[in-house]
């Protein structure tokens, strides 16, 4: 399985992202596990200044290595455009961004400086494949330039995330990934614990009701002559009378044309007074008086579709991958503790 750059190294991809999709379906755990900070730069802002230079001096060092202000700048207008606050951040909190990205882009050299001591085969190839599958994704070449400018991006500098970006994948593949296997029991237990995130279908009923409805302007008498009425219909229900022809005579809600019906629905589709008393009933059954900020309403079960839930054995490669994820991302975060203990790291912003 290839699984490539993780959230750690994702700053290396923000280049690339005006040349793929927002994280696709087919795309493997690490990859979304990257998409935190890599998929913004595909909502970054298009606005005039965006396509001004961007200042290069320098925030943070990486043993010889300088990260610029530009790379911060590109990298926090990606990432508020993809989480805009809901108010204008404070210093305090704008600071904490930079404190974050400059985490980040740090992380993300220091595995990018690790990649170069392993093997990437056809890596000029495979650099030349990726930019081609990104233009692709264009409908012209200046649609493509355009996405470049406005990210304050050149070729040039695509092909250098492009390189980087291969590079650290490369890394994150044999010295992480490659070594890490998902137990069939570990993905059992995260299929036994989840159940619920593992529904083909919810449990759904079909019922039908009757409805007096209550009208705001009521006053405490006419609610009362409307509650009296729904329980006397409840008493004709009891009795035997058709539930179908009671609805059609008396309720007030349009499914009154259809003696009631209100067909198959799931939980969290009704108000709650009824929806409780609706699924605690059995199929034949009919429910008592229920108060509903609509009025009052009998309702009687006529089917009743247990939760089907999807087999372990089809979710299974879904579930292990997705552990293989996160074990990778915990990995990395190691490997990299690692190596910023061999590799000097200096935060020059203040």
């Amino acid at each position: 399985m290839k699984l490539v750059v993780t959230a750690l190294c994702a700053t290396f991809v923000l280049a690339m992202q005006p040349l793929r999709p927002a994280v696709s379906a087919e795309q493997k755990p690490a990859e979304k596990a990257a998409a935190p900070v890599a998929q913004t730069a595909a909502a970054a802002p298009k606005a005039a200044e965006q396509t001004k230079p961007l200042p290069t001096d320098v925030v943070a060092k990486v043993g010889t290595t300088a990260i610029t202000r530009a790379e911060l700048e590109r990298a926090k207008a990606i990432l508020m455009k993809q989480n805009p606050p809901q108010q204008p951040l404070t210093n305090e909190q704008m600071k904490q961004v930079d404190d974050y990205l400059i985490e980040q882009l740090s992380s993300a050299e220091l595995l990018y400086q690790a990649g170069l001591k392993v093997e990437v085969k056809d890596l000029e190839k495979t650099i030349n494949d990726k930019i081609s599958q990104g233009k692709a994704r264009f409908p012209s070449t200046e649609e493509f330039e355009k996405a470049l400018k406005e990210q304050n991006l050149d070729e040039k500098l695509l092909r250098e995330y492009t390189k980087k970006e291969i590079i650290v994948s490369n890394l994150v593949e044999k010295e992480v990934a490659s070594k890490i296997k998902v137990a069939d029991e570990d993905a059992k237990k995260f299929y036994d614990d989840n159940l619920d995130k593992f529904f083909r279908k919810p449990e759904q009923i079909k019922a039908s009701h009757i409805l007096i409805g209550v009208d705001q302007k009521d006053d405490a008498d006419a609610k009362k002559k409307k509650k009296e009425k729904i329980e006397g219909i409840l008493k004709d229900v009891k009795a035997g009378k058709d539930f179908a022809e009671l609805a059609k005579a008396n309720s007030t809600c349009p499914s009154n044309a259809q003696g009631g019906d209100l067909g198959m629905f799931g939980k969290g589709q009704m108000v709650k007074p009824f929806e409780e008393a609706a699924f605690a009933l059995k199929p034949g059954e009919t429910s008592g008086v229920v108060e509903t900020q609509f009025g009052y309403h009998i309702i009687k079960l006529t089917e009743k579709q247990e939760a089907q839930t999807t087999p372990f054995e089809e979710v299974k490669p879904k579930i292990s991958e997705y552990l293989q994820g996160q074990k990778v991302q915990a990995k990395v975060q190691e490997y990299v503790n690692e190596l910023k203990g061999k590799t000097k790291v200096e935060k020059l912003l203040k």
